[in-house]
């Protein structure tokens, strides 16, 4: 049997929540969903929830299986930093690389996950949210595409790359040229005379291409990937047109430029996303925090996460977001079910154990270390 024991690098995950939570807010925390389960049901009855118990209540000294009541219980018990300092210590990941544009003000900061986690810890930059913090601030549309690449710049010097969630506000079928500088003008002076006093929220297709582009030029320069949400999400995902294929003339366009672009989570796409990193060069992809919600099931994922796509193109993610579970058992996860995948290989006779070896070494560790500026982390 294969041992997949390497420091892990989880190329995109986010904070951990900073305030205690009661278990409404835990189970919250268990679902993409906006809404809570029905009366009289709860969010560990599914197999993320399975997982929780079996896996996470023993690093909490619990039994495995422990009722929820009890596991929530006792986190309140340890409290939130001791909690995430288990779950992250445990994890075996060895450098997480954080996604801080989203709900940033209730997570960790990158510096907080480094400390939780006593492990190296980057940050990688949302493009939107960026745009959407320099709207906040005013100015007029002439300006606004030169203060967003001056502000996109500014946040880039300790990034190690750079992420795009035009999936969640366009969907992936629109079109994706460049726009020219007279459009996204319009397009701003359009959105920026629109805003109110709630936080802005960015949606206009021609912004969202303003800043896909924008984001390709300064990871050209950065020698950065620029990561893309697809797929599995919550309700503002339109699962239909989030198929990555739809955005195949991005990607041909973009690959002489020397770009990696990072394909994430991918469920139900995974098998697209690995057709599209067999055909593009610089196109790779992962499964993220699908592993956790498909629980016990999880094999079929990863199964058709190795049909076709090469090993130097897939990497590992936990996407977790909040709950330090997620973060230690996207890797648990993670292991698990790519052990699993290897040995049925060798025992079949398809791959040697060195063979595996290296296969799980590079998805663990070598691809991110190749593709992201880690140099010195």
């Amino acid at each position: 049997m294969i041992d997949i024991n390497h420091p892990l690098i989880d190329h995109h995950c986010h904070g951990t929540i900073r305030a205690p939570l009661d278990r409404t807010g835990f189970e919250a925390l268990l679902s993409e969903s906006y809404m809570p389960p029905p009366e009289g049901a709860s969010q560990f009855d599914k197999p993320l929830g399975l997982l929780i118990r079996r896996h996470c209540a023993p690093v909490l000294d619990l039994e495995p299986f422990a009722t929820p009541q009890a596991y929530v219980e006792r986190r309140q018990a340890l409290g939130v930093e001791e909690v995430g300092r288990r779950l992250l210590r445990a994890s075996g990941i060895g450098m997480y690389l954080v996604d801080t544009g989203h709900r940033s003000a209730r997570l960790t900061d990158v510096a907080g996950v480094a400390e939780l986690a006593n492990a190296p810890a980057r940050e990688v930059v949302r493009i939107e949210s960026v745009i959407e913090g320099v709207a906040r601030e005013g100015g007029d549309a002439a300006t606004f595409a030169q203060r967003c690449e001056a502000e996109l710049r500014a946040r880039c010097v300790n990034a190690v790359g750079l992420k795009s969630v035009v999936a969640y506000r366009s969907t992936f079928k629109i079109d994706q040229t460049r726009p020219s500088p007279q459009e996204v003008e319009a397009a701003a002076s359009r959105w920026l005379s629109s805003l109110g006093d709630e936080a802005p929220r960015l949606s206009d297709t021609v912004l969202l291409r303003f800043g896909l582009w924008m984001g390709i030029d300064v990871c050209r320069e950065k020698r950065f990937p620029l990561q893309l949400h697809v797929g599995f999400g919550d309700p503002d995902v339109y699962m239909h047109a989030c198929d990555p294929t739809h955005f195949t003339d991005f990607l041909k366009a973009t690959e002489p430029l020397g770009v990696p672009i990072t394909l994430l989570h991918n469920y139900p796409f995974i098998r697209e996303a690995g057709w599209l990193a067999e055909i593009f060069q610089h196109v790779y992809y992962d499964v993220g925090a699908i592993l956790n919600f498909l629980g016990p099931s999880a094999l079929s994922a990863m199964r058709h996460a190795m049909e076709m796509g090469p090993f130097y193109k897939q990497l590992f993610s936990s996407d977790a977001f909040g709950l330090p579970e997620l973060h230690y058992l996207g890797a648990v996860q993670f292991r698990i079910m790519l052990g699993r995948v290897l040995d049925s290989w060798i025992a079949d006779g398809a791959c040697t154990l060195a063979d595996a070896e290296r296969i799980a070494e590079a998805i663990s560790v070598g691809n991110a270390q190749r593709i992201y500026p880690l140099t010195g982390a």
